[in-house]
């Protein structure tokens, strides 16, 4: 059966049975769990007192003042938890591709790019995305923002958008290792640009807000929808259509990977 004959609903189910599996496999070490899980809370928390001690400082930056920039911190951390937990297997493509391994993902009857990622499933996420929340609602509830359906679905749809970005710019960057030795160094420099996204790119020189708007469109990841929502009238226009460029630049993402893997396939390395 081919990949196009089947619906969503199977790849439903068959992601369900992995991911259980994957889980009753990590739940073993529940030592691992715990300790992995609150490292990533302190790592988080890290930040937010880095923030509280930068603006004992500062009163704000670039006219952004504490509460606004915890915001802009929350909805990064939020949106960058779907590529922590559903695509972090990207990291482990260049070790499968260097050792042969890879070849076994290429002989099932099932998407391979979906067959790869659904095999980890990074449950750390998870305590990132419970800090990002309230992290975020501290923020909201300080700023004043009204609380409505319409502003609870933008925020859900430039949240959704915002992990498109970023799943995009990882997928691009691990599916390099298809071609080149070197795809570790390109994944790490791509995963630290996920810093600058807590911070406004209007701080940033002229050539480097191109570059983060533009190139790698970090800047989608968290300042151009939190502008959107915190000051509509000072985000840009582009902004109303950057649920379509996110469903775009991860399409072109996922084609990009697939080719990689239809190289890899022809060839056998």
């Amino acid at each position: 059966m081919s990949d196009k004959k089947r619906d969503i609903g199977f790849y439903l189910s068959i992601y369900r049975k992995i991911l259980i599996q994957d889980l009753k496999s990590k739940m073993s070490y529940r030592a691992d769990f715990i300790i992995s899980t609150f490292g990533m809370i302190l790592t988080n928390l890290s930040g937010f007192i880095t923030f509280m001690i930068l603006f004992r400082n500062f009163p704000s930056i670039n006219g952004w003042d504490y509460h606004h920039m915890l915001f802009l911190y929350g909805f990064a951390l939020v949106s960058l938890t779907p590529v922590q937990c559903f695509f972090d297997n990207n990291w482990n493509l260049r070790f499968h591709v260097r050792t042969g391994d890879f070849i076994k993902y290429c002989f099932r009857p099932i998407n391979v790019f979906f067959y790869f990622m659904s095999e980890v499933f990074d449950i750390k996420g998870l305590g990132q995305l419970a800090f990002g929340i309230g992290t975020l609602i501290y923020a909201w509830s300080h700023i004043g923002l009204e609380v409505t359906f319409g502003s609870i679905c933008l925020m859900m749809l430039y949240l959704v958008t915002a992990s498109l970005f970023m799943i995009a710019i990882m997928n691009f960057a691990a599916a390099t290792a298809f071609w080149m030795e070197g795809s570790g160094n390109v994944m790490v420099i791509m995963f630290r640009f996920k810093d600058y996204a807590r911070y406004p790119a209007s701080i940033f020189n002229k050539i480097f807000r191109v570059i983060f708007t533009f190139i790698i469109p970090i800047a989608f990841v968290a300042y151009y929808p939190s502008l959107a929502i915190l000051d509509p009238s000072e985000a840009p226009v582009m902004i109303g259509i950057a649920p379509i460029f996110g469903i775009l630049f991860f399409f072109l993402s996922y084609k990009f990977w697939m080719r990689g893997v239809r190289r890899y396939d022809f060839t056998g390395s």
